[in-house]
């Protein structure tokens, strides 16, 4: 995973625009290849790590665990830690992570009319 450097034109170009433009700021905010998958699993409710690893097995552990940690950081999804032995952690959507449910349903729907447009001779 690249990080940008933040003296670099790009993250200023980036930046900005985030700042202008709310639609981009969401996109970056849930953008990325598994952050939506991950969030529309925790749409059903909680889950724990080998639950979302079961739901997505391309996935790797440690690609898993830096969305979650991103998600996390970004007030989407919250991690709760009970003190068992083993522990155990539980993953679930935040409240302002559960109001992208309509947003991932209709993408989900608005994908399929797209994809069978394309799929169309």
């Amino acid at each position: 995973m690249s990080v940008i450097k933040e003296t670099s034109t790009t993250f200023a170009n980036k930046k900005a625009l985030a700042d202008e433009c709310l639609e981009v700021y969401a996109a970056y905010t849930i953008g990325g290849q598994w952050a939506l998958v991950i969030c529309s699993w925790l749409i059903n409710g909680k889950l724990r790590f080998s639950e979302l690893k079961g739901h997505l097995p391309t996935i790797t552990e440690r690609m898993l665990t830096l969305q979650l940690r991103k998600l996390e950081q970004n007030k989407i999804v919250q991690r709760t830690v009970y003190a068992e032995v083993p522990p155990r952690v539980e993953y679930e959507l935040t409240p302002i992570g559960y109001e992208l449910k309509p947003i991932i349903l209709q993408l989900e729907s608005w994908g399929k009319k797209h994809k069978e447009l394309l799929e169309k001779p």
